[in-house]
């Protein structure tokens, strides 16, 4: 099993000024650019996902704490390739402690699911707080992804 990592780790810069020849007031302008540093993290103030993987028998369990936004979900995407690359075809992601979620997130659980079932697997969601749930049911998501109140329930599943 694996341990808690978090998104920030191993970030070398947050971010560097470089100059540009755009706009401002003074005919020059700021741009950040930031190093993605060890492993592709994408660094951010706010950043904020903390990831974990495990085995429950032939079920592979990503528990997810934090936030899923455009800044942390190329995290998951990655951890969802590497699974499904993996051979992983039972898959569960753990979002009991997911306090944030946009539709970048939103759009990396699609694409997981796609991959998973491309692969004639199963991708379910554990969503336990009502803030998250309700996105799921404004977009149509929770008549996509099967969808339980536990881990036990889901794994229950398999």
């Amino acid at each position: 099993m694996l341990g808690w990592t978090s998104l920030g780790e191993g970030i070398d810069r947050l971010g560097e000024h470089q100059p540009t020849e755009a706009g401002g007031a003074a005919g020059r302008g700021w741009q950040v650019a930031f190093d993605r540093g060890a492993g592709g993290r994408y660094p951010s103030a706010d950043m904020n996902l903390d990831l974990e993987t495990s085995a429950h028998g032939n079920t592979s369990v990503v528990s997810l704490r934090g936030e899923i936004d455009v800044y942390t979900a190329p995290r998951l995407r990655q951890a969802l390739i590497d699974l499904v690359s993996g051979g992983a075809t039972d898959i569960v992601v753990d979002m009991d402690k997911v306090d944030f979620l946009d539709s970048t997130g939103l759009g990396v659980l699609v694409g997981g699911l796609k991959r998973v079932k491309s692969n004639e697997g199963d991708l379910r969601l554990v969503v336990t707080q009502d803030r998250i749930m309700k996105i799921f049911d404004i977009t149509g998501l929770s008549k996509v992804f099967p969808m339980y109140d536990s881990l036990d329930a889901a794994l229950q599943q398999a």
